[in-house]
């Protein structure tokens, strides 16, 4: 099998002749901001970290580019590739992205809040500009002229004006030659392409990872086998779901390992604290000893009651941090022709990664290698560090796709049971987590509560906004770490319910906070983090103004805008819908072929990282749905997505990302809620926790603003954002009621409809 040597990728490079290399110095990663993700590290790797290579070969060249963020299968390889080889003037066929891995790729931290082309390409651009002046630079050398009368096409250095024959590849170029520069520090101007230039960025391009896949080439990290590899399965205690408490690491009694030494296999049991791991020759052979091997344990204190979501939120213990507190909201809300008051609330969902995680650990002379599908290799490495103290030089996180997750699933955790079974058995050890580990112990979306407040004059201006969410969730610690007794069981409290906390409305007076507090089960970051609750609360509650207000809900959100490309985006959209102003739905009367029709707008901009953070994309949807009043089941039967995503490198790309965007808010939106029970987490296969299928997905048309001459913003998570705001303003227009409360399952429609 051709599996992937990240150091062979990088560290031949420093010494390799007829290479140009532009590179970083090392040093210690950024720490992590109080109350946000992340973990500190000191460690500074011996090398340089490099950015872009361009290496002469026999009979020509090639490049390749390094970034620390990963594909999550959103076709992330092939824009940064087109951003390189753009600045290179380089053919795509000659460039090789590197991505992710610890021992070739810059620490540029995890790929979240849709950042890679927003924020981790910029230095990549940077770097291929800089290659390219250097090139330029050695010609005009050469040839005893000013580089300014040179050109680059292809990787071919000739003349612009096309008086002087003469033209060099970059190969040639570099034959003999050994060239290092330091990637310019951000305050330094570099000689980018204007975009009127641009041949590769703001084209639909192919993606490269495409071929591999269709032909069953080496790509999912599930595919990885090594020589002497074992499997190995777990063994999960029975509080499935929780992490945090006192009893984490202390619940187990007894392991019988003469229950499986029956089995065939060469079967070995490990044991530290609560984890209970079995490894076998083959990977049917440790299903049957995970199956067979009797485990004890002590009875554990029932979970929190989630019945009631919003209650066991608003009961939790909280720390009340204001964002923005500006103006007399209580004198606006006192003296307001119409003050509504409403809260808000998101359940608990899944990654629902269709494909359970899987990593292959191997540990030999003391060096920890893990084949692993995180979207945080470096983070991972020094995760995998304080369990193991070997030292971060000691571990590397060899990165390989694997199932979509879009935030925290069990990626992680099943790279940290890897590395203890391959640690404590002395060969490659591979484990794949089962279909019910998988949905019962991933960090779980959290549940989320907002309570809002609002007031409006009898003109329909907008007065105050009274805002405050709950959001119970952190960045879950490793499982193996906690289970071990080797992290700290009491779980700790992070500040990311403040995502898009701020609406996008002109409110005069606001008063915004977010209640901190720890998770109430285990659970971390999903697509859209906190933004896309909050925004649902918005986008409702500016809905039902505009209701109160006697206005249609596109000119009532227009009239309150002030973002211009926000307004701009937003008309685009209605006009792409064809929306009619005035025009209402059945609002409960059923029509002749006895359904309900409805039609809802959203608009949002997702603002994201530390507060106040910054913004991706603005995305707005209209859509269409019917619903079955006796049944309460939801169609959707046409969806318009519009976006300003700035300059796009690959429009397919986008219009792609955007797509799944829509699937999976549909799907969050209409289905997905997660069920518990007094041991944990209850949903433990698909037919508890049911996702969208095909068959059910409307015609998705997406608009995309033509903006290629604004900086490029993150597309990964900015379409999701409006999407369940949307879905509850258009039932409201269907059946004549307001929707508080996600998914909009055909029983919630129907109790809703005949409360």
């Amino acid at each position: 099998m051709n599996l992937p040597q990240p150091v062979d990728l990088h560290d031949p490079l420093l010494a390799r002749p007829g290479t140009l290399l532009v590179v970083r110095a090392p040093v210690a990663p950024p720490r992590p901001v109080p109350g946000q993700p992340g973990v500190a590290s000191d460690y500074v790797q011996s090398t340089p970290e490099i950015f872009v290579a361009v290496l002469a070969e026999s009979g020509g060249w090639r490049a390749m580019a390094f970034n620390g963020h990963v594909d999550l299968g959103t076709g992330i390889r092939t824009a940064l590739a087109q951003i390189v080889a753009e600045e290179l003037e380089a053919p795509l066929a000659r460039l090789d992205m590197v991505l992710g891995h610890t021992a070739a790729t810059p620490n540029q931290g995890p790929t979240i809040a849709s950042a890679s082309i927003q924020i981790s390409a910029v230095p990549l651009r940077r770097a291929a500009a800089q290659a390219r002046e250097q090139l330029l630079a050695l010609a005009a050398q050469q040839w005893g002229v000013e580089a300014e009368r040179l050109q680059v096409r292809d990787g071919v250095v000739g003349f612009a004006q096309g008086d002087d024959p003469r033209q060099l590849d970059y190969g040639q170029l570099l034959q003999g030659r050994q060239i290092q520069l330091t990637l310019a520090p951000p305050e330094q101007p570099v000689k980018l392409k204007p975009a009127q230039d641009y041949r590769l960025v703001g084209r639909s391009t192919v993606r490269v990872d495409i071929p591999a896949k269709a032909t069953g080439e080496l790509s999912f990290v599930h595919d990885v086998r090594l020589p002497g590899m074992r499997h190995g399965r777990v063994v999960r205690p029975p509080h499935p779901g929780r992490d945090g408490g006192d009893f984490i690491g202390h619940c187990l009694m007894a392991v019988d390992r003469a229950s499986v030494a029956h089995l065939p296999g060469r079967v070995q049991v490990v044991v530290e604290g609560d984890f209970v791991g079995v490894v076998a020759d083959r990977e049917e052979q440790a299903i049957a000893a995970m199956r067979a091997l009797r485990v004890q344990w002590k009875p554990v204190p029932p979970a929190p009651d989630l019945s009631d979501v919003a209650a066991a939120i608003r009961a939790n213990p909280s720390q009340r941090r204001a964002l923005v507190d500006q103006g007399d909201v209580d004198a606006s809300c006192a003296s307001a022709a119409i003050h509504l008051q409403r809260s808000y609330v998101w359940p608990y969902q899944m990654h629902a990664s269709i494909g359970p995680s899987c990593a292959v650990a191997d540990f030999q002379g003391g060096q920890l290698t893990v084949w692993a599908g995180t979207q945080n290799p470096h983070m991972l490495r020094t995760d995998l560090d304080k369990l193991f103290q070997l030292g971060e030089a000691c571990i590397d996180i060899v990165r390989l796709e694997a199932a979509g997750c879009y935030g925290r699933n069990c990626a992680d955790d099943v790279c940290a049971d890897a590395a203890l079974l391959a640690m404590a058995v002395g060969a490659p050890v591979r484990v794949q987590l089962t279909r019910e580990q998988e949905h019962q112990w991933e960090p779980k979306g959290t549940g989320q509560l907002m309570d809002v407040g609002a007031a409006m004059a009898a003109d329909g201006e907008l007065l105050a906004y009274d805002f405050a969410v709950r959001y119970p969730s952190n960045d879950a610690p490793l499982l193996a770490g906690l289970l071990m007794g080797r992290l700290p069981s009491q779980p700790r409290t992070l500040e990311m319910g403040d995502r898009t906390a701020v609406p996008p409305y002109r409110y005069p007076a606001q008063r915004i906070a977010s209640h901190d507090m720890a998770p109430l089960v285990r659970s971390s970051w999903l697509r859209g983090v906190s933004a896309l609750p909050n925004s649902f609360a918005h986008d409702c509650m500016i809905d039902e103004l505009a209701h109160a207000a006697g206005a249609d809900p596109v000119d009532f959100r227009l009239r309150h805008l002030e973002d211009s490309r926000a307004i701009a985006l937003l008309q685009a959209t209605a006009a792409h819908a064809s929306w009619q102003r005035g025009a209402q739905g059945s609002r409960g009367r059923p029509g002749a072929d006895g359904w309900l029709q409805g039609r809802g707008v959203a608009y949002a901009r997702y603002v994201h990282s530390r507060f106040p953070g910054f913004g991706a994309a603005w995305a707005a949807w209209v859509i269409d749905l019917r619903v079955e009043p006796l049944s309460g089941r939801i169609e959707v039967t046409r969806l318009v997505v519009g976006q300003d995503t700035g300059m796009m490198v690959n429009p397919d790309g986008v219009r792609h990302q955007i797509h799944g965007n829509v699937i999976q808010t549909l799907s969050r939106s209409l289905l997905e809620k997660v069920a518990f029970n007094a041991a944990g987490v209850a949903s433990r296969e698909w037919g508890s926790y049911p996702i969208i299928g095909f068959k059910a997905l409307p015609p998705i048309e997406v608009l995309l603003m033509p903006r290629q001459d604004e900086p490029p913003m993150g597309a990964g998570e900015s379409a999701s954002v409006p999407g369940p705001a949307a879905i509850a303003n258009a039932l409201f227009d269907a059946t004549g009621r307001r929707f508080y409360e996600a998914p909009f399952t055909p029983d919630v429609v129907r109790a809703v409809m005949h409360a």
